[in-house]
């Protein structure tokens, strides 16, 4: 019975303060089954458990105990604090953080969980199979060791998956998420003016700025990216998490990026403070003008639905930019394309800068055969993947049919790209395994 006493202290403790805090605040009610689920994993692996941690001393059985439950306790913690105004306005990483382990804690114990569910299915089939036998025969039940030796098997390969996994995690967390890649795109643009011959763009998205414990990290793209010695930087979207203060610390740091032609940015979903409980209309407002205002302290040109021309030597390029446009009704739609375009009918070369890559291909693609370039940013590669000379996975796909990398149009006039960035920065878990972070490095020839 004493097996059974954490997981039912457990349950005394944080289910009770749970629901205290969801009359409070009763947004939190909806994800219950949730933690109901969370709690049944937990109490299925730790009564699978119990003997091998029974059998170590008392410190080792109190810290491997507490070190298990943490992850549920984290995940009432922030069921718990979504609801409360502003909070994730003040310890933006720390969230970010907490959220990360949360999230890789608990995938880990479900992939040891179908393994341990497995032998355990095993079990009772073989159970059923030699009871059957036995009352057929009249003989008594076997015990072999068969299955018990298969059982254990699966248990230990349950438990190193479960433990790579994790490990993989967290090094994804600690390591991969500012391994900063740059990737070289060469572009043939048939009627790009000869002054643009070898025009260099860097595209960076997605820096998530929230979700960095430290400026260090984005001091080196900025680096890295003012090494490249870009004509023009184009931003597409996601500076911040939730609100603007979190860019805040890294105002030096982003007004030290420069290109030859300027830096120019667009918003993305997560920048108009939709995922914030406002106390009121006015503050998420007061909450935009600072980004407003931010972007042209650091010196970035923010397109709201409007175009920028670029003119060498007489002849021109034309730079677009749109709000938000999403085909999935989660995120904004905000994006107006003939707005943007007003003026710029007569330019050779129009590149488009749209924040979510499902813009071109449900209206830019089909309607715009004018738009040469756009380039996109969103899908962050799901931020877990594979990525290898001639294969690629990630659960992306399933979601975007463009998630990554460069991609045509079929049956265009003429070429018609668009190239979709992984971004720079993480949302939900603070790393990331195989989808690495990108700065890309794009060269138009004609």
């Amino acid at each position: 019975m004493r097996k059974y006493y954490l997981p039912i202290l457990i349950i005394i403790l944080l289910v009770p303060a749970y629901f205290l805090f969801a009359e409070a605040h009763p947004k939190t009610v909806g994800r219950f089954p949730f933690m109901v689920f969370l709690l049944a994993i937990d109490i299925y692996l730790w009564y699978s458990l119990y003997k091998k941690i029974g059998s170590l001393p008392a410190p080792g059985k109190v810290t491997i105990g507490i070190l298990y439950w943490l992850p549920l306790a984290a995940f009432v913690f922030l069921t718990s604090i979504s609801s409360i105004h502003n909070v994730n306005l003040a310890h933006p990483p720390l969230i970010s953080y907490i959220l990360g382990f949360t999230v890789v804690a608990y995938f880990s114990k479900l992939i040891t969980v179908v393994f341990f569910l497995f032998a355990d299915f095993y079990r009772i089939i073989l159970f059923i199979f030699r009871h059957a036998r036995a009352k057929k025969t009249g003989k008594p039940i076997s015990h072999g060791t068969t299955a018990i030796s298969r059982g254990r098997f699966l248990r230990t390969l349950g438990l190193a998956t479960g433990g790579m996994f994790f490990s993989g995690m967290v090094i994804g967390m600690v390591k991969w998420a500012h391994d900063f890649r740059v990737r070289g795109v060469s572009l043939n643009l048939p009627d790009l003016p000869w002054p643009f011959e070898g025009l260099r763009i860097v595209q960076i998205s997605d820096l998530h700025l929230g979700s960095w414990a430290s400026v260090d990290p984005i001091e080196e793209a900025a680096g890295i990216i003012n090494d490249l010695d870009p004509d023009l930087v184009l931003f597409t979207g996601d500076i911040v998490n939730y609100s603007t203060n979190e860019a805040l610390r890294f105002k030096e740091v982003l007004e030290g990026i420069h290109a030859k032609y300027g830096v120019y940015a667009i918003l993305g979903n997560h920048d108009y403070g939709d995922y914030v409980n406002w106390p009121s209309e006015a503050e998420k407002e007061q909450n935009m003008a600072s980004l407003y205002s931010f972007f042209e302290e650091i010196g970035w040109k923010l397109l709201r639905n409007e175009n920028d021309v670029i003119e060498i030597e007489g002849e021109k390029l034309a730079l677009i930019g749109v709000e938000n446009w999403s085909a999935n009704p989660r995120f904004p739609k905000l994006g107006n394309l003939p707005k943007a375009m007003e003026g710029i009918t007569d330019i050779p070369v129009k590149i488009l800068m749209s924040h979510d890559p499902t813009h071109w291909e449900k209206e830019v693609s089909l309607k715009y055969p004018d738009i040469d370039l756009t380039l996109s940013g969103h899908t962050h590669g799901f931020q877990f993947g594979v990525e290898l000379k001639h294969f690629r996975w990630s659960f992306a796909q399933y979601v975007y049919k463009y998630w990554a990398g460069l991609y045509q149009a079929e049956n265009a006039v003429k070429p018609q790209y668009l190239y979709v960035n992984r971004g720079l920065g993480m949302i939900g878990y603070p790393g990331r395994v195989g989808i690495l972070p990108e700065i890309t490095m794009i060269t138009l020839n004609s």
